[in-house]
């Protein structure tokens, strides 16, 4: 029977059960999951949380993963400055990166979302302000989301994961993980 975990995901955590790099090592899944045979469906940063899906089904990896499948995947973006309705606009309409432009988005100006505290918590300065983000992409570029609000003049402070398709994070504080049915 295949298995699929949701598991929130913490900042400064790997997205493998193993480092490779040399130095220091790093926290990895290892840490929070031990069930021999499931890998991500995809990867989230290093300095990024929330929701990561694991399964033992190759052929449902993929599925996740790839963006020829156009997997919705929505972020809840903390950004620096106070993002106006011109830019929330720029961001639906997609933005050329240096490996091309993106598929348009959905994007919009949220209230600061009721999230757990960041460990180590978001730098707080009084003369900058800063805006909440709810963007869904459809592709899976490398740090597209932190590259995207960084094109359009507002560098991401904070990166979560809210959900991937129909599977969120509801319920699921940080480290924690859930096994699910796997789709059919």
């Amino acid at each position: 029977m295949t298995q699929l975990i949701l598991f929130n995901k913490p900042f400064g955590v790997l997205s493998q059960f193993t480092d490779e790099r040399a130095g220091a090592p790093r926290r990895t899944l290892s840490e929070f999951i031990r069930l021999p045979g499931v890998y991500p469906a995809g990867r989230l940063d290093y300095d990024s949380e929330g929701l990561l899906v694991l399964t033992d089904d190759g052929r449902l990896q993929a599925r996740i993963a790839d963006p020829r499948f156009k997997l919705p995947k929505t972020y809840l973006a903390q950004v620096e400055g106070e993002i106006g309705d011109s830019d929330i606009r720029r961001l639906r309409q997609g933005v050329t990166l240096k490996d091309g432009f993106t598929r348009p988005v959905q994007a919009e100006l949220i209230a600061p979302p009721p999230l757990w505290p960041r460990d180590p918590p978001i730098r707080y300065r009084k003369s900058v302000p800063d805006s909440w983000l709810k963007l869904t992409i459809n592709e899976g570029r490398n740090r597209q989301v932190r590259r995207m609000t960084a094109a359009v003049g507002f560098p991401t402070l904070r990166l979560v994961r809210w959900s991937v398709g129909d599977w969120s994070l509801d319920g699921l504080a940080p480290g924690e993980w859930r096994s699910i049915p796997a789709p059919r």
